[in-house]
């Protein structure tokens, strides 16, 4: 009697289908397609993991350069005084200050750029 692997294929083809029920077109229904489409996906939510983690820099030194500026100073020269001044703290920390608690980072950019 032969043996068919009606029922294991049906699931793993159906699994795959419901991983791209959002695509538009022939790229949800067929299997042969939804699957380049499953590897297309995983490809661009790697890539995009990883290029999310740079975005976030950038928005947090251009929220800095900002607040900054409006206090009289560049972004550069205020990075740099941070160095020299031995403080530690990540972009992210100093642009939540920068938009959340002003008078907190306002009084951090004036002590380091004295000093």
């Amino acid at each position: 009697m032969r043996a068919t692997n009606g029922p294991v294929t049906l699931k793993r083809r159906k699994a795959v289908k419901e991983r791209v029920s959002g695509a538009w077109g022939t790229k949800h229904t067929s299997y042969k397609i939804a699957r380049q489409t499953m590897i297309r996906q995983s490809v661009y939510a790697f890539r995009d993991r990883k290029a999310k983690k740079g975005d976030f820099r950038r928005l947090w030194n251009n929220r800095i350069n900002v607040a900054v500026r409006a206090l009289g100073f560049t972004y550069s020269k205020f990075i740099n005084a941070l160095k020299v001044a031995n403080i530690e703290i990540n972009r992210k920390m100093l642009s939540e200050l920068a938009i959340n608690q002003h008078e907190i980072f306002k009084t951090l950019v004036e002590k380091v750029m004295k000093a």
